[in-house]
């Protein structure tokens, strides 16, 4: 999931002091692992103490990497990074066969508009070449939402919508050949069967144990029912009735959005 935060993400329309062609080459770009994985910085979230969201992520990163999870960064202390996995492993309720699935890709800060999320990009499509897969994935929408990478960025190296959901999220392949992945049929239902405001999440995103703080206070203030589902598992995850980058709201039964709420936000929800 990239962050609307996110609107920012790549390729300010003012960069300055770009880097060249020749910085971005020879940037220290590291891959997470198990050995470096305790101590490594995560990127999202810059604290110096223990973060709860962090930590979070780092127990469900050492689960998954032993499936080919990447989680590629800038070895600095800042937001440069990338991080996709195996489309067969990846909790989306997205199909398809021998695709990569990128959950994110964020670069902020001093850091944007200098080609570093170019060089994630390439890697990452490199990568995807060197294993033989048919393809790279993303999810996207007919128009920006925050918290969700720039499809505009990812249509330049060739991403093209391949499906798409009735509130207007779309699925975008890059593909090398031969079938192209699809939403689940769950994911395009939209409905549950549930009226109070119910919220499905998993610990990959650090921003997540704030935002399902908010969200219980919040209710809980309003005198408002609230049902938190924790996404814990794979098979849960590729059945889930909507789009889903690790978050996802329904409220009177109908999905809402894939962002991330803060009290304003969800207060507006709630108004419906």
């Amino acid at each position: 999931m990239v962050c609307g935060i996110m609107r920012d993400i790549l390729f300010p329309s003012q960069p300055s002091a770009p880097a060249t062609p020749e910085d971005v080459a020879a940037a220290d770009f590291i891959d997470l692992t198990a050995e470096n994985l305790p101590d490594g910085h995560l990127c999202c979230i810059i604290r110096k103490k223990p973060h709860p969201g962090v930590e979070a992520k780092r127990r469900w990163l050492k689960d998954r990497l032993g499936e080919g999870h990447v989680f590629r960064k800038l070895d600095v202390k800042g937001t440069v990074f990338i991080e996709y996995a195996p489309l067969e492993t990846a909790w989306v309720p997205i199909l398809g066969n021998n695709y990569l699935y990128i959950h994110c890709l964020w670069v902020s800060g001093a850091y944007k508009g200098k080609g570093y999320g170019r060089a994630l990009m390439e890697s990452c499509l490199a990568d995807a070449r060197a294993k033989g897969k048919s393809g790279v994935c993303m999810l996207g929408s007919k128009k920006q939402k925050s918290w969700l990478s720039d499809q505009s960025f990812a249509k330049r190296f060739g991403f093209t919508a391949v499906d798409e959901t009735a509130s207007g999220y779309e699925l975008l392949a890059l593909s090398f050949g031969g079938s192209l992945p699809r939403f689940a049929p769950s994911a395009k239902r939209e409905t549950i069967d549930a009226q109070e405001l119910t919220v499905y999440y998993s610990p990959q995103c650090p921003y997540i144990p704030q935002c399902v703080e908010t969200v219980r206070q919040t209710c809980a203030e309003k005198d408002m029912p609230v049902s938190l589902i924790e996404v814990d598992t794979l098979q849960k995850a590729k059945e889930l009735p909507c789009v889903f980058n690790n978050w996802a709201v329904f409220y009177k039964g109908r999905f809402e959005t894939v962002n991330l709420l803060d009290a304003a936000y969800l207060g507006r929800i709630l108004k419906k």
